[in-house]
């Protein structure tokens, strides 16, 4: 006699071999769930947001959010704090791992060794509910705003449902309200008439700002933006800065910007940290890191950037060669290759962070740093020879 097979069976959608068909909810569920996680879009919030200048929210607040020192092929120690109503940059060259830290951070890849802690306490979460609360108070901006919306729902669709996982209980209006709102805080207004739009119908900076506004939907603490301006033309990058550092400010966030773009972040950042390899190599005030490097690579970075205020005739860095395996890096400095400066001990021997600079809170991961390098001078300044080693 033969057996009653059951009516619904689970099948994997990734290895179906069966012809196309229309999915069904659950499948439409899991494909939302695993796309809310991609993003970072999924999770539970906070009731309220800490606005600056509020004195009793400052010292809960000001506890850091510490990124883990990395293990296996991706690098060796990132020690990193984020401080609400700042922005923190993290600049380096493709293949630095920047991008990996924001991941982190923000629960995409688990951690294999270290510490990641939100307002002084160890985050630990698998999944579920603590993921949710988390990611809700975490969110991340992606380099490309188009490949994180669902191209066949309305942007009305893609910040409701947000709305809906972090705030649970609210009515159609009260939803549809908060949405007019956040996406007032983001330059776009009337609300209906880019609500009512599909991605594919905007540019591509309203659909970052959309993007933001997503994020801000959760009213998170800390914002990871990972190359937010990088895809977009050049003409509206700096509005998108100017943005984001107003909502720093007024939401008292904590912001991480990854740049490749050093000029962005002596402009944006309040603090800069340079990332090279996996490691963090110097650190400090935007403005004192990228006038006055204090390791080799921040110096070639900075040469290597257009300036039109540079004086003709000014010796730069040559790069010499390029970035290191991170499967199998060099042994001592990893910059030690590429570096003009090199010593016999830098192949050998690790620099440790050193502090070298106290009254400016500046750090740099070198054997001698600032030692060999001139500060950066402007063309109205008297020109000194970038050779000479200073005394």
């Amino acid at each position: 006699m033969p057996t009653a097979t059951p009516r619904h069976r689970a099948r994997s959608p990734a290895t179906s071999t069966r012809p196309s068909r229309p999915r069904s909810r659950k499948g439409q569920r899991y494909e939302r769930r695993a796309h809310d996680h991609d993003t970072g879009n999924a999770g539970a919030t906070r009731p309220g947001a800490q606005r600056a200048g509020t004195d009793e929210a400052l010292p809960r607040a000001r506890r850091p959010v510490r990124a883990p020192r990395q293990g296996g092929a991706r690098g060796g120690g990132v020690d990193l704090d984020l401080r609400p109503g700042e922005v923190t940059a993290i600049i380096g060259e493709s293949g630095s791992g920047k991008s990996t830290v924001a991941r982190l951070i923000a629960q995409l890849y688990t951690p294999t060794a270290g510490e990641i802690s939100l307002d002084g306490a160890p985050v630990r979460v698998r999944g579920g509910r603590a993921l949710r609360r988390y990611v809700g108070q975490v969110q991340l901006i992606l380099q490309d705003p188009f490949g994180s919306f669902n191209p066949v729902h309305t942007i009305a669709y893609h910040l409701r449902r947000v709305l809906r996982i972090h705030h649970r209980g609210l009515s159609l209006t009260e939803i549809d309200a908060r949405m007019a709102h956040v996406l007032a805080e983001v330059n776009l207004t009337p609300a209906q008439q880019f609500a009512d739009k599909f991605p594919h119908e905007l540019s591509g900076g309203q659909r970052q700002r959309i993007s933001i506004a997503r994020a801000l939907a959760a009213n998170p603490k800390v914002l990871l933006a990972d190359e937010p301006v990088s895809m977009l033309d050049v003409s509206i990058r700096l509005g998108i800065l100017n943005l984001l550092d107003e909502l720093a400010r007024e939401r008292n966030l904590a912001l991480l910007y990854i740049t490749h773009d050093i000029a962005s972040a002596r402009y944006f950042a309040t603090t800069a940290s340079v990332m090279y390899a996996g490691e963090l190599i110097e650190g400090g005030p935007a403005e004192s890191v990228t006038q006055h490097p204090g390791h080799p690579y921040t110096r070639l970075l900075i040469d290597s950037a257009p300036d039109p205020d540079r004086p003709e005739g000014v010796q730069r860095i040559q790069d010499t060669g390029q970035p290191p395996s991170l499967i199998d890096p060099p042994s001592g400095c990893r910059f030690h290759p590429r570096c003009p400066f090199a010593m016999e001990r830098c192949l050998t021997d690790s620099p440790p962070p050193s502090r070298w600079a106290r009254s400016t809170g500046r750090a740099a991961g070198c054997m001698n740093p600032g030692a060999q390098l001139a500060p950066i001078r402007r063309a109205e300044q008297p020109v000194a020879d970038p050779t000479a080693t200073p005394h």
